[in-house]
């Protein structure tokens, strides 16, 4: 089968499409023919060397596809079904324990940038019916982070409102499951263009962070003065301090990227007067990403898909995500 690896030292430049021998599922698990998988921030810390992994990993966390076989006592799932991968495999339900978060595809162990993985059934849940492949492939990353931040961490109520940065995969996710809820969004950018379009996805009032020095100021005063209930928060160190501005006194923070940084100041007076919570989010349980997947068929989402790269073309679509000009999900297309 083909297969991306990465060697090490890690970089874009170091990913190699190889030949390798097609898996057998072995007692528990399933043989799924990969159709897609989609980037990350995850998986760009992979391959450009930030996480650490073995030599010669298979990368990727994502991955949807075709069910072809069953191994002795493998449960759950029958040959054909359509699948979508979790991004913590041990991970079931209750608290997100060091154990449970083990054995994340791409980076503890082998991940969906091959045409066929063997897997144990509880590295699957069903795909959202009615769904592609290619769509099914954005959701266990992106997607479930959006959703726990937002009704784990935030526990947004309709009417709340909820300001979401940029205009990556979480983001979106996090924009469309706010309005499904019945939450005002705020939304920034730096580009009219991908302004435009967080207008048309619903974005009740929209920020370019590079015009608006104070966003968190602007988004405060949008929101009646007070501020918005919660701030889903990509950026990291350097945007804290303006999310700590966007928000009303008891409002929450679910702090979910790096993209500025792994440490930083943070104005921990303004944090404490207004009685903030910050709260870490690590993507999600198996349990939630089936509470998600029912919650976007009853809501009729969609994903929004940037572009398509073929394998063979993996390190130019995580060199198009570095450069930043992605609006949503890149997909790769495996089978």
């Amino acid at each position: 089968m083909k297969a991306a690896v990465v060697r090490n030292p890690a970089s874009f430049d170091s990913i190699e499409i190889v030949e390798r021998e097609q898996p057998a599922p072995g007692p528990g698990e399933i043989l799924v023919r990969v159709a897609a998988s989609s980037l990350n921030y995850h998986d760009l810390a992979v391959v450009n060397g930030m996480i650490p992994t073995a030599d010669e990993r298979i990368p990727m966390s994502d991955g949807a596809g075709e069910v072809l076989a069953l191994g002795e006592g493998a449960e759950g799932f029958a040959v054909g079904g359509e699948v979508v991968s979790v991004f913590f495999p041990n991970w079931s339900d209750g608290e997100g324990t060091n154990a449970r978060r083990a054995g994340v595809p791409g980076d503890h162990a082998d991940g969906f940038a091959a045409e066929y993985v063997a897997a144990p059934v509880r590295a699957f849940t069903r795909i959202p019916e009615g769904w592609s492949l290619a769509e099914a492939a954005t959701l266990p990353c992106a997607a479930l982070t959006a959703w726990n931040a937002l009704f784990t961490a935030a526990r947004i109520q309709p009417g709340q409102t909820v300001l979401v940065q940029g205009t990556g995969g979480v983001s979106i996710f996090a924009l469309q499951f706010a309005k499904a809820a019945g939450a005002r969004v705020v939304a920034t950018s730096s580009s009219e263009a991908k302004l435009a379009r967080l207008r048309d996805l619903g974005a009740d009032h929209v920020i370019d962070y590079h015009a608006t020095e104070d966003w968190g100021g602007e988004a405060a005063r949008w929101a009646g003065g007070e501020g918005v209930d919660a701030v889903i928060e990509v950026g990291g160190p350097d945007n804290l301090a303006q999310s700590i501005r966007a928000c009303r006194t008891g409002g929450r923070i679910a702090l979910i990227g790096v993209l500025t940084g792994i440490s930083g100041e943070m104005p921990t007076a303004l944090f404490m007067m207004k009685k903030l919570e910050l709260y870490g989010i690590s993507v999600g349980s198996i349990a939630e990403q089936r509470a998600m997947i029912a919650a976007i068929e009853a809501n009729g989402i969609r994903p929004v898909i940037d572009s398509h790269f073929p394998l063979d073309r993996l390190a130019d679509a995580f060199r198009h995500q570095e450069a930043g000009r992605h609006f949503g999900k890149i997909v790769v297309d495996i089978a």
